[in-house]
């Protein structure tokens, strides 16, 4: 069966499975979030390139990634602290806010676009990779009830990151080991391609 057919399946049975989320309070969100601009900006787009764009962002997807950190099923230096004291109510309410932010618009560079739209919308079949458009959409907009993340407009070098932190397995809080399974299998070039794609898509 086609590999990106089985992702498809797979997709829809996750947000068949994934519960919907209490909904947050944006305005409440948006007083929140002034701690989160000095990284993130003050309209979700991220001051650093490696750090996360999170306007247009999914809510659930949000709360889940907050909620790790909070328990260390996902660390980093800067953010595992700035979860720590977040109440479910505050994850919510921020998560509400950036979501209810317009996505970024950004920018592909011309030198490996063709090979990230080539893997994004048709995966590497001699790697069995299947395409990333299967769980994230034909415009990066993401399955917000089956929590996979929007990826339009995300910053090419923190996209990098991630996907290399995948394969290595530094990261691991990934439904049933889906981005770990694929970017094992994935290149630098790959990699670098696919993030470049990403960051042009919306």
């Amino acid at each position: 069966m086609n590999k990106s057919l089985i992702a498809g399946a797979l997709c829809v049975l996750a947000s068949l499975a994934t519960p919907v989320l209490a909904a947050g309070d944006a305005e409440a969100g948006k007083t929140k979030s002034a701690v989160c601009a000095a990284c993130h900006g003050a309209d979700g787009k991220a001051i650093m390139a490696d750090y996360p764009n999170l306007a247009g962002q999914g809510a659930d997807y949000i709360v889940k990634q907050l909620r790790d950190f909070k328990e260390g099923r996902r660390e980093n230096v800067l953010m595992t602290p700035m979860a720590m004291p977040l109440s479910d109510e505050d994850m919510l309410d921020l998560a509400a806010y950036f979501s209810s932010l317009p996505a970024i618009e950004g920018v592909a560079a011309e030198e490996n676009l063709q090979l990230g739209m080539d893997i994004y919308r048709g995966g590497i079949t001699s790697a069995e990779i299947p395409a990333c458009i299967g769980c994230h959409g034909p415009d990066g907009s993401g399955n917000p009830p089956a929590g996979y993340p929007a990826l339009h407009g995300q910053n090419g070098a923190y996209a990098v990151l991630q996907l290399q932190a995948f394969r290595s397995g530094e990261r691991d809080n990934d439904l049933n080991q889906m981005m770990r399974s694929v970017a094992h299998r994935m290149t630098d070039a790959e990699i670098q391609a696919v993030a470049n794609y990403l960051q042009g898509l919306h």
